[in-house]
């Protein structure tokens, strides 16, 4: 079996596969301080509740967007798996050209779900992930990384209106019935919720100008944690795939075992 990790700002987002199948994943809280045996012991406790044990793995692959905690948890998987995993980055097969200035600059996350995007969907291809921040990738019909855009996740802007001022309370990301809110909380969560689908509309309706003169041909996927709430509202996300990123991994980590 295969086990890939994601890790996040805000979540680590880990599964299993055996072959192609994700037999199970979870999603735990993102801890820099925790140690390597700390995380050791966290994934234990959740294989033996699910049935499995850790010489279940043969292969583990991580994508990192947290530098500390890329490191806490190679080291977790050599001496609790006893396994090196495959990190994404320099020097692994993506099968993808990237067209960045510098394409040491992108994000695992984002070269990973641009992989399994257009692996799944083909391109021309928009894929927004709804993270700790929110990403825009674009990937162009013959498979090549093109970028995007990053913008601050919803979670982010919540937690800065109560941070910044005085009166308004912590609410509930959640879609209220109207955008005119009747109460605090409401008129909150209508700026939020509402303004995020405005603001993934108005860059996806830029973006798919910019990446072909015929939109009907791209295929626009959403992923991650937010991404069944504003992409069920939005006019251009036509699919949501939660796992992408899982997938992308298996992908990545199944074109690297080809040429060993």
């Amino acid at each position: 079996m295969l086990l890939v990790i994601d890790v996040g700002n805000t979540n680590i987002v880990f599964g299993v596969y055996k072959d192609k199948e994700l037999m199970n994943n979870w999603r735990i809280a993102s801890e820099k301080s925790r140690t390597s045996d700390e995380y050791g012991l966290i994934f234990e406790q959740i294989f033996r509740y699910n049935g499995l044990e850790h010489d279940d793995i043969s292969d583990i692959i991580i994508s990192s967007v947290v530098p500390p905690l890329m490191h806490t948890l190679s080291a977790m998987c050599i001496k609790y798996f006893d396994i090196e995993p495959v990190v994404v980055g320099p020097g692994v097969k993506t099968g993808m050209d990237i067209k960045y200035d510098n394409p040491k600059e992108v994000g695992a996350d984002r070269i990973v779900n641009a992989v399994a995007g257009y692996e799944k969907y083909g391109g021309p291809l928009i894929i927004v992930d709804f993270g700790t921040a929110i990403t825009f990738d674009a990937v162009s019909a013959n498979g090549d990384y093109l970028g995007g855009a990053i913008a601050p996740g919803i979670s982010i802007s919540s937690e800065a209106l109560f941070l910044r001022t005085a009166k308004l309370p912590k609410v509930e990301i959640a879609r209220p019935d109207r955008v005119i809110g009747k109460n605090t909380v409401n008129s909150m969560q209508a700026g939020l919720v509402y303004g995020y689908i405005g603001l993934v509309d108005y860059i996806l309706e830029n973006m798919m100008n910019e990446l072909s003169p015929n939109r009907e041909t791209i295929k626009v996927i959403a992923t991650g944690g937010f991404s069944g709430l504003i992409g069920s509202e939005s006019k251009y996300i036509k699919k949501i795939d939660k796992l992408l990123t899982l997938d992308g991994l298996r992908i990545i980590y199944e074109r690297n075992r080809k040429d060993k």
